[in-house]
C-alpha cells in the first residue's frame, strides 16, 4: 500500500508545477544570455560584437545579454562551470543550453542555442 503524501510533498510538487506552467505561458519573455570572455582580447571584442550583432537583428530587443569576463569575475565563471572561452549561454528560456567557440556561423548560433533560427547564413 502506498503512503499518502505529505503535505510539505504536496505543496512542493503544487508549487513545482505553478512554476513550470508559469515558465510555459510566458511566450513573450526576454531570452537571457550571458557571453563568457576572457580579457580584452581580439577573439574576446569579435564574440560581443557578433553576439550583440545576433541578438539585435534577430531577436529584435527581446533579449538581455550579459558579458562576463573570467578573468575579472571567476566565481561566475565557476558557477556556469565555464571550461573554455568564448562561451555563450542561454539561460532562460529553460533548458540552459551553450555554444562554445567561434560565433560568427549564425545558423549554428540560431541551431546550438535553439533560438528559433530562420535560415540565415553566416557572414
Amino acid at each position: 500500500m502506498k503512503a499518502a503524501p505529505t503535505a510539505k510533498h504536496a505543496k512542493k510538487s503544487r508549487m513545482t508545477k505553478a512554476f513550470e506552467k508559469a515558465l510555459i505561458a510566458r511566450p513573450d519573455s526576454k531570452f537571457v544570455l550571458r557571453l563568457y570572455v576572457a580579457g580584452a582580447t581580439e577573439r574576446s571584442r569579435q564574440a560581443v560584437l557578433r553576439a550583440r550583432q545576433v541578438c539585435e537583428a534577430e531577436l529584435k530587443g527581446n533579449f538581455e545579454l550579459q558579458v562576463i569576463d573570467v578573468y575579472q569575475q571567476p566565481i561566475l565563471a565557476r558557477d556556469g562551470q565555464i571550461v573554455a572561452t568564448p562561451t555563450l549561454v542561454r539561460e532562460f528560456p529553460r533548458p540552459v543550453r551553450r555554444l562554445i567557440g567561434n560565433l560568427s556561423n549564425t545558423v549554428g548560433l540560431f541551431v546550438g542555442l535553439d533560438l528559433g533560427s530562420r535560415g540565415k547564413t553566416g557572414s
